[in-house]
């Protein structure tokens, strides 16, 4: 069940429960704040294979998959070189910021066209980055890119295409 509609029915079940009940003693009042849903970011965030593919620095791409949250291109199959997007929607970026710096991807603030997130960098034995994550917030929503070389020498920084698909994911979010 999507998060979503479990806390629907979560909702709608607590509603029903208070609605049996004789109990008259009134409790302490909490209220929650709304999610506030970010933009529409369409499929793989309006971003073009070919876009991707020249901030990426390769010749071409084996395959691009495309689904509902996110889209992967990959040059030479799941663990090989790829950039890959996804679209979290009423999801903490704090909880995906937390995991990167716990698997030893230190991350630091970013920010684009006015938007706060992180940058999470991983480099090899050798010091090279190979490997960066990229997350924008808006309201309760955030999107996220990651960039890996993988086992392949680096065509461009990974924290920079990162950067710059999330510009212009950012310029084009309606």
């Amino acid at each position: 069940m999507r998060p979503g509609r479990w806390a629907a029915g979560l909702a709608a079940a607590a509603a029903l429960t208070a609605c049996g009940t004789s109990d008259t003693a009134a409790g302490p009042t909490t209220t929650t704040e709304a999610a506030q849903p970010g933009p529409f970011f369409g499929v793989c965030g309006q971003l073009t294979d070919d876009e991707v593919r020249q901030a990426f620095a390769v010749p071409a791409f084996a395959t691009v998959t495309r689904n509902s949250v996110g889209c992967e291109w990959e040059v030479s199959g799941p663990t090989g070189p790829s950039v890959s997007f996804s679209w979290y929607r009423g999801s903490p970026i704090g909880r995906e910021r937390a995991g990167s710096e716990l698997i030893g991807r230190p991350a630091a603030d970013l920010e684009v066209a006015g938007r706060s997130g992180f940058e999470a960098l991983y480099q090899d034995a050798l010091g090279q980055p190979v490997l960066c994550e990229s997350a924008l917030q808006y309201g309760s929503d955030f999107v996220h890119l990651s960039v890996t070389y993988a086992d392949v020498t680096p065509t461009a920084d990974p924290c920079v295409v990162g950067r710059q698909l999330l510009e212009t994911v950012a310029e084009r979010a309606q």
